[in-house]
């Protein structure tokens, strides 16, 4: 393993969005990519929003997207815990060392007092920020707001004047002043520690080189170098990817469709499409290839090619990229993947036989290339489970208008009468010799029987809609078209 150790450490206040997926999937490609070590770790200090469920779900999503953890929560290792909860003690430990050191001092102030001096602050045009006005309490003032039931905070004592200059490997030099910032709490007044403080420390005592995340969290970074100075401690490299913007150039929300891994697990689409998808957000190959496996992704990973510009959130190009993967995958699989949506749907019931499995691999096979997601495969097999179905509109309604359609219809079901059996093999072969032996083109015998079998004018091959269907089902088809 090299020195390169990343993490991805989720709030745990929900599902596992579009966006923590990315950068889950960026930090592990940059640590399987340069052979370092990838870990997870749970930031649960917002105790009202945060919940176990939320927890499991996030590391589900992780692991049906392939992206495994060689250390933190679940698998262990010697930096843990992992869970910020449970670290409690160790962020006592360092609030003690920065409070005897004067980098830190206990705040008072009420949040009538803050709110009133962010009032007046901004009233002058100022950019509002903490005054400082407890830095230099004496023991006396203490002991005094102390009697008077006041609970302090902890407050980062910031220097005045500087510029915290950042070399991030995405953005290039950013540069912040700190006088804009304003003296920030590390911890709260029930000793729970601040987002800065506790990913500093956390960052630091796991040993973290590369801190890979989004852009919004570029503005707490001059605040955490700060707590890396004031404990003497290096710091490490931040790379910060952009926003992912919906199609209308917005932040990506929940109305622009589905946010979080799950809903498009839900959906029926394949992780490695997600995958695929979630890389190349922000990210670009050296050449025009857009299909990558996890492998590949690794193999050409780096945050050289990591774009500084918005990503946009394109549902076609993920429909088409998990099309492509559909049509790619073992038969066997998509099938055991569509039949749930089948379930739900109504159209089978009860434990599928060996065959019904059969049956149900025939029909995936027949409606897989019409297919973007798994959920949408109900829309285009419920011809074969209708009792009998109708031309779907005036297109379809005028082919069997045609004069030679009985002729037609009539020649087809003579010969479904006399097969042995139906398989695509003798459906082909059957429907070979029909345009020949009734002297039309294969348009005027084709399309009839498709609009007879299946209601449509366009849908799957009519080798594979006859055998699906059934001998019975065929007959009857035609009896009622012709």
């Amino acid at each position: 393993m090299s020195g390169v150790r990343v993490r991805f450490a989720p709030s745990p206040t929900g599902p596992l969005h579009i966006g923590g997926a990315r950068s889950a999937l960026f930090n592990w490609l940059f640590a399987r990519n340069q052979g370092g070590t990838f870990i997870v770790r749970i930031e649960d200090t917002d105790l009202e929003r945060s919940s176990r469920e939320s927890e499991e779900n996030i590391l589900a999503a992780l692991r049906w997207l392939g992206l495994d953890w060689d250390e933190g929560i679940e698998v262990g290792g010697p930096h843990g815990p992992y869970r910020q909860t449970e670290r409690l003690p160790i962020y006592q430990r360092y609030a003690r060392q920065l409070l005897e050191s004067g980098w830190a001092y206990r705040c008072y102030c009420t949040e009538e007092e803050l709110a009133a001096e962010r009032e007046a602050l901004l009233a002058r045009g100022e950019m509002p920020r903490y005054s400082g006005r407890c830095r230099h309490l004496c023991e006396e003032d203490r002991r005094r707001l102390e009697a008077e039931g006041r609970r302090p905070v902890l407050r980062f004592a910031v220097p005045s004047g500087e510029t915290i200059t950042v070399q991030d490997l995405v953005r290039g030099e950013v540069s912040f002043d700190v006088d804009g910032i304003g003296d920030f709490i590390i911890v709260k007044s029930d000793g729970i520690p601040t987002y800065n403080f506790a990913v500093v420390v956390d960052d630091h005592t796991m040993g973290i080189t590369h801190v890979i995340r989004a852009e919004e969290h570029l503005s707490n970074t001059p605040r955490q170098i700060l707590l890396y100075r004031a404990f003497g401690w290096p710091v490490p490299q931040f790379a910060h990817v952009s926003l992912i913007l919906g199609q209308d150039r917005t932040k990506m929300s929940k109305r622009h469709g589905a946010t979080s891994i799950e809903q498009y697990r839900e959906m029926g689409y394949l992780p490695e499409a997600l995958v695929n998808f979630l890389a190349l957000l922000g990210w670009s190959p050296g050449g025009e290839e857009e299909i990558f496996t996890l492998e590949e992704l690794k193999r050409q990973f780096s945050l050289e090619r990591v774009a500084k510009n918005p990503a946009v959130f394109d549902l076609d190009k993920l429909n088409w990229l998990n099309g492509h993967y559909i049509r790619q995958s073992p038969l066997e699989r998509i099938t055991d993947l569509a039949i749930p949506f089948l379930q739900k749907a109504g159209y089978i019931s009860g434990e599928v036989t060996p065959e019904q499995y059969q049956w149900l691999k025939q029909l995936v096979a027949a409606v897989r290339d019409y297919l973007t997601n798994l959920s949408g495969i109900t829309r285009h097999v419920d011809i074969f489970f209708a009792p009998e179905v109708e031309p779907e509109d005036e297109e379809a309604r005028a082919v069997l208008a045609g004069e030679q359609v009985p002729r037609v219809l009539a020649a087809l079901a003579e010969k479904i009468r006399s097969a042995d059996g139906l398989n695509e093999e003798t459906a082909r072969s059957m429907l070979k010799k029909l345009p020949k032996e009734l002297g039309l083109g294969a348009r005027k015998v084709y399309l009839p029987i498709r609009v007879a079998l299946t209601g449509r004018t366009h849908g799957p091959e009519l080798y594979q809609v006859i055998p699906l269907l059934g001998k019975e089902k065929v007959l009857a088809r035609l009896a009622r078209a012709g």
